[in-house]
């Protein structure tokens, strides 16, 4: 029996996440094993930590979704991978393949799901295993570092392009320059929008970036009258689309401010608890609302396109690369606002 040492979320509740030795996963007949090189530390995984995620959650799991690596193992019924393949994986390690989200390609909402990291062993380790058909090669010219960061990217590839389905002209608002803020930006101005986004004081960093990506105007809501500001840019009408990516309940409602009549609102972050807001907003200006969840495999096709074209770019947001041993530094870095994104990498 070979061992692994892994980032575990023992039980329930806050905390309860320890490193651990586990068993070397061994890959089933429609699996791949994949020796990871690179896992990215998400918001969803702080949730998990602080046991406020509003998604299935069966401990003891090995936490880590975001993740690259290369196989090294196949199952008897993998026939379109082999070892040595360059690879990425969707989360939706399992699905009921029936119903009818599942059917017509949105698996990502089956009631069924179980995500990686999550609800089945993840990617904090060195070797996870995931089903071939979640399996996606990687274009040579895109790294391990790149590629961690893809399950992001797809995340917001669904929320800007399927779901709310920017336009040419939109004047689009971002609020939150997180690692998904960033690559919502990103994605915004590759389909043609105006593209503010928006932060705090302890932002600065992430917004100085955020202009160096493409937006056309960055904003310090602690500094500057947002509001004001919007009225002059769009004519007193409000902005087209709004993407709230930091999951705050005041955002929540600055957003809704900003928004035009008839206007698209898409909650991207995740909130981990109850909020109030002013709902009249939604109804009296024919807010369209949209969620946003997860990805599935069209997102990930168009992702990956868009990185290894070179018109987003992952890399920048990396901040911090660590060994698993020190998951607690990455994790405090991520709730203190410290980076971006934090890589954590395998170790024997």
């Amino acid at each position: 029996m070979s061992i692994q040492k892994a980032v575990v979320k023992i039980a329930k509740g806050k905390g309860n996440v320890e490193l651990l030795k586990v068993e070397e996963p061994i890959p089933e007949s429609n699996e791949v094993k994949i020796e990871v090189k690179a896992a990215g530390i998400c918001g969803s995984d702080i949730h998990i930590y602080h046991d406020t995620m509003g998604i299935p959650l069966k401990t003891p799991v090995v936490m880590g979704h975001e993740f690259s690596g290369v196989i090294v193992d196949i199952g008897e019924n993998v026939k379109e991978l082999k070892r040595g393949d360059r690879v990425t994986s969707e989360t939706a390690a399992k699905v009921c393949g029936v119903c009818g989200y599942c059917k017509s390609g949105d698996y990502n909402l089956c009631s069924s799901r179980l995500g990686i990291g999550c609800g089945v062993n993840g990617a904090f380790t060195k070797y996870i295993v995931v089903p071939q058909e979640r399996v996606h090669k990687l274009p040579k010219n895109i790294d391990f570092m790149e590629a961690a960061l893809i399950e992001p990217l797809a995340c917001c590839v669904h929320a800007v392009i399927e779901k709310t389905k920017v336009s040419a002209g939109d004047i689009v608002t971002i609020i939150g320059p997180g690692t998904i803020g960033l690559l919502a930006l990103q994605i915004a101005k590759t389909e043609g929008a105006v593209a503010i986004i928006c932060g705090t004081y302890k932002d600065k960093k992430r917004l100085e970036l955020a202009k160096n990506l493409g937006a056309d105007i960055t904003l310090d809501i602690e500094k500057e009258n947002l509001q004001e500001i919007v009225q002059k840019i769009t004519d007193k009408e409000g902005v087209d689309v709004v993407f709230e990516c930091s999951g705050s309940e005041s955002a929540i409602n600055i957003g809704l401010e900003m928004i035009k009549r008839n206007g698209k609102y898409t909650q991207i972050g995740e909130l981990g608890s109850l909020i109030q807001i002013d709902f009249d907003k939604i109804t009296n200006k024919e807010v369209q609302l949209t969620g946003s969840y997860s990805q599935k495999w069209s997102s990930w096709r168009r992702a990956i396109k868009l990185l290894s074209e070179k018109k987003v770019k992952t890399k920048p947001l990396i901040t911090d690369i660590l060994p698993i041993t020190k998951w607690g530094k990455g994790f405090k870095e991520h709730e203190e606002k410290s980076g971006i994104k934090t890589i954590l990498t395998p170790v024997n």
